[in-house]
């Protein structure tokens, strides 16, 4: 068993446009980074937290990382086993690229390898969703199941938890901005109609199934044109500055498709090559930067991995 091990969680694209809760992507960068040591002393104690500009607790009960790691512990019988933890953010928070994901899945995947791969992946994805419910009030999987798996993942139930790992263009970039600007989650999340017509479950249904087949038969048109939202991005779009004039700029520059990230604010575009990823990124920060608004830019082939070890 190890004494010690560092480990890199990535950030993933949730909802995926017409996939609100149930679909999700990795992406390479950006991610977070977890050491996690072995100790004598019993109990979980976070030692440091770096990139969070002071906003997460060092408290283990308040914060995800540790919380998640603790049920993972009290699962296989050993919860007083004595751990020290170090995050460190490498993603800004509140982005809407799985931030609070990407912490869970490192500590997980960190005490999961200290324990010699005790569990694989797919079986801590329930322990990474208690993380989430931690973060943001709702055990949702569409981030942490694709840190964890790597890759496109649909989550076909949660009740009972049913996730599936999907094929996927090798070719394919994302473009992902992020303009600066504040969107909780549990803000976005209370903006959603808890409704909905039938004619417009049905679109949705049509397009997340047709997103699904262009996945399996790798047909960037069929991807393109699933990829509308008929549902939560009308609303969600209200709280991201420019949001249809960067959709029209990301489309009439060789993506093939374009929505919001998570809940916001990031922004991403799906595109068949990294040029065309690099363009759409840059012409969307100088639209960004003509509002007055500073954003990040990242732009990176869909993960395949998940977490991993890192030196």
């Amino acid at each position: 068993m190890s004494a010690s091990v560092k480990v890199f969680a990535p950030a993933t694209v949730a909802n995926v446009v017409c996939g609100f809760d149930v679909l999700g992507f990795a992406i390479n960068a950006p991610g977070d980074e977890v050491i996690m040591r072995r100790t004598s002393s019993p109990g979980i104690r976070i030692t440091k937290i770096t990139g969070d500009e002071g906003k997460l607790p060092l408290d283990p009960k308040k914060n995800t990382v540790s919380s998640s790691v603790q049920h993972y512990l009290n699962h296989i019988g050993q919860p007083e086993l004595g751990l020290e933890i170090e995050l460190h953010k490498k993603m800004p928070i509140g982005s809407g690229l799985g931030s609070s994901s990407a912490s869970t899945v490192a500590g997980l995947f960190a005490i999961n390898t200290l324990m010699d791969g005790l569990l694989s992946n797919h079986d801590l994805i329930p322990f990474a969703m208690k993380g989430e419910e931690l973060a943001c009030g709702y055990g949702h999987a569409d981030n942490v199941a694709p840190a964890l798996l790597g890759g496109f993942v649909l989550i076909r139930s949660y009740e009972p938890l049913d996730i599936l790992r999907l094929p996927f263009p090798e070719a394919l970039y994302a473009a992902v901005v992020y303009p600066e600007v504040d969107v909780p989650t549990k803000d976005a999340r209370a903006m959603i109609r808890s409704k909905v017509l039938l004619k417009d479950a049905v679109t949705q249904m049509g397009n997340v199934a047709g997103l699904v087949a262009g996945l399996f038969m790798k047909d960037y048109d069929l991807i393109g044109r699933s990829m509308q939202d008929v549902l939560i991005e009308p609303i969600r779009s209200i709280l991201i500055p420019d949001f249809y004039v960067m959709r029209d700029l990301a489309m009439a520059n060789g993506a093939i498709s374009f929505g919001i990230s998570g809940s916001g604010p990031s922004v991403f575009a799906l595109c068949k090559s990294q040029e065309t990823a690099a363009q759409v990124t840059a012409l969307l920060q100088t639209r960004l930067k003509t509002s007055g608004i500073k954003s990040l830019a990242f732009v990176s082939q869909v993960n395949s991995e998940g977490p991993k070890v890192i030196s």
